[in-house]
């Protein structure tokens, strides 16, 4: 069935599935999900399609079929950040180096949009600071920092009247809005630095109650740097199952935050952490390390199945951990840990959960501070995904599932 009397080519249901390599009934259900548009022909009989709108859409699942690994995972295009054994950059740029030179803010600006904003600063409107802040303040005592972050995330974007705006300088002017929405609900424990600045002066704040020096600022500001992406970690793939969706950025950040709070995902930090702290108290590593072994525990803040060396972000925040002299006794038990361990497990070295140990014990930080200094560079890193994944065709990020349960027709029971 062709019809060219507007000026495109038309096909019927049956040539659209020989086209695509499905069903006539998968055609209808790529319509149903927004992935085609379909014309009722001139008598009523069936559907029409645009011819190229149709390989258009087969071209794109052949692609993505050929974006899976051997193994099965699902592989996903991305221009953001690149992982080798050794190193990982961001936009084609050594990530490592980006963050000892810029700012967490500069850095999230290039992610975002690959250009470099000399001096770029995050700024919270007032509606939404302080609708995150009330919820925050309503939550119960025992309320945890991603706790916090979720529902003063979900405040914001009801203050948002344009969240659901997705053209990319609305979700960029959300972002820019958002992460300092969430800095500025978090409780204040210090005196510290100014309310103003950079995040990570902020931040500073609703970390430790010790006055910050320039050193340590300059540390967590590039914590934050080196952590505002990782390529497709758990919940970064939430955070784009969401964008596929269309969901907004809010939203999506949401997702993310979601996906963190899973014990294999999140927790090591405040683990390495209690670690760090039971071995300053007890004077040494070596026990401490024996009684996680004894119990059948990984040591926290070892390996990372991405790197066959030490992680480049902990071994970028070593050395600037080595310019705070109350990091020392910290930084001496993070590495007999490392020592302890390599003379059972040569394989394993130190990944930046250890290294945002130091710095949490060393500042006087409570053990869940890991948490929040990732989330919080984490969302910037969310951000970019969610925009890259806007760009794509929608619910591409649906899977089909393989059934394996009792064959129908079952009677009812």
């Amino acid at each position: 069935m062709n019809d060219e009397a507007d000026g495109e080519r038309r096909i019927g249901t049956r040539e659209a599935a020989e086209l695509l390599g499905v069903k006539p009934a998968t055609v209808y259900a790529y319509v149903s999900r927004g992935q085609l548009a379909s014309r009722r022909d001139a008598v009523g009989r069936g559907s029409t399609f645009d011819a190229r709108e149709v390989e258009e859409l087969a071209r794109r699942s052949r692609r993505e079929a050929a974006g899976r690994s051997p193994a099965g995972e699902l592989s996903v295009r991305t221009s953001l950040t690149l992982i080798e054994p050794d190193r990982y950059y961001f936009r084609g740029v050594d990530a490592v180096e980006l963050a000892s030179r810029h700012r967490y803010e500069e850095v999230a600006e290039f992610l975002w949009t690959g250009t470099l904003v000399p001096g770029a600063r995050f700024t919270a409107p007032s509606e939404p600071l302080a609708a995150a802040r009330r919820v925050v303040a309503a939550l119960p005592e025992h309320g945890g920092p991603i706790d916090m972050l979720r529902v003063a995330t979900a405040a914001a974007a009801v203050a948002d009247p344009l969240r659901f705006d997705l053209a990319p300088e609305a979700v960029l002017g959300s972002a820019r809005c958002l992460i300092p929405t969430l800095v500025g609900a978090l409780p204040t424990i210090g005196t510290g630095h100014r309310g103003s600045g950079p995040v990570a002066w902020r931040l500073w704040r609703r970390l430790t109650a010790r006055e910050p020096d320039e050193v340590s600022l300059d540390t967590l500001d590039l914590a934050l740097a080196l952590l505002v992406d990782h390529d497709l970690a758990a919940s970064t793939l939430a955070v784009r199952v969401a964008a596929s969706a269309r969901a907004h950025p809010y939203a999506a950040v949401s997702a993310g935050l979601g996906a963190l709070e899973g014990p294999l995902h999140g927790v090591a930090g405040r683990l390495a952490h209690r670690m760090l702290t039971e071995a300053l108290e007890r004077g040494g590593a070596a026990p401490v390390v024996a009684d996680h072994l004894r119990a059948g525990r990984r040591v926290p803040g070892l390996g990372h199945r991405l790197y066959r060396g030490e992680d480049p972000r902990a071994t970028a925040l070593f050395a600037r951990l080595e310019s705070m002299p109350h990091a020392a006794p910290a930084l001496a038990a993070a590495r007999e840990v490392v020592a302890t361990t390599a003379s059972r497990q040569p394989g394993l070295h130190a990944n930046v959960d250890l290294a945002l140990a130091v710095l949490t014990v060393s500042c006087g930080m409570p053990a869940e501070a890991g948490e929040t200094v990732f989330a919080v560079a984490r969302t910037a890193g969310w951000i970019a995904h969610a925009l890259e994944e806007y760009r794509e065709r929608p619910l591409r990020m649906r899977p089909s599932g393989h059934y394996e349960g009792p064959r129908p027709p079952r009677p009812v029971p």
